[in-house]
């Protein structure tokens, strides 16, 4: 994919976003970023159609997760914002995943499914949603049913990389949060790799967050990322 990296803009005001990414105001081409929930409810669309005016790839990470009627309305006013990826729930099912896809019509947007959040281990997803499937058959299900209702891909950690590609297809992306440079602390997420080990695994792309933005050299760190993804 043309954009391999995504920036978390983990930040609460727009002010604080700006700041940070006034750092990479001279490498080019410029960093794609995510817009996570925290972001865009502080700072609403107007704040994406600036950064959509600068010039950045824009992901926003919204995990829409609702009926397939309110799903797909919202898709529709997303499009107008001109980003580039968006984020659903695959556990909405087969139906809203359908509606997402068609309310997206002709707009480049593309939509992916998020399978279970890296933040969870397989004990806790077991007990929360009742089940006794593991971690691997859970994501690879969801993987499944996402590509079938011809979603763009998933949003996984980068240990599920490789058994998602299994049941999808080559072209179908695998997008892993939960990515920390070598001898960075885990903080809350417990599926973790680094650059080079989600490459390995077959991801598409990274979302990287406060490896980059709590680094003492945000673009340092962005350039070290790049270079441990491409090597």
């Amino acid at each position: 994919m043309d954009h391999p990296i995504f920036i978390a803009l983990d930040f609460a005001t727009a002010d604080l976003a700006r700041q940070f990414l006034k750092k990479f105001e001279h490498v080019q081409p410029k960093p794609a970023i995510k817009i996570g929930m925290e972001l865009f409810y502080a700072t609403g669309p107007d704040f994406v159609r600036e950064l959509r005016q600068a010039g950045f790839t824009i992901f926003l990470d919204l995990k829409l997760y609702d009926i397939p009627n309110t799903v797909a309305q919202a898709v529709r006013t997303i499009t107008r914002l001109d980003v580039q990826y968006l984020t659903l729930h695959a556990m909405g099912g087969a139906k809203m995943l359908e509606a997402a896809v068609a309310a997206k019509q002709n707009s480049d947007l593309k939509l992916l499914a998020v399978t279970q959040l890296t933040s969870l281990t397989e004990v806790e997803m077991q007990s929360t949603q009742s089940t006794t499937l593991t971690m691997t058959q859970s994501v690879k299900h969801l993987a499944e049913l996402a590509y079938q209702q011809g979603i763009d891909g998933t949003i996984s950690s980068a240990l599920e990389a490789t058994p998602i590609l299994q049941v999808t297809a080559p072209e179908f992306l695998r997008i892993t949060p939960g990515i920390r440079l070598a001898g960075d602390s885990a903080d809350d997420q417990k599926r973790i790799t680094t650059p080079s080990q989600a490459r390995e695994l077959a991801a598409s792309g990274l979302v990287i967050g406060r490896s980059i933005t709590k680094a003492q050299d945000p673009v340092t760190a962005y350039m070290r990322a790049k270079k441990e993804w491409s090597e």
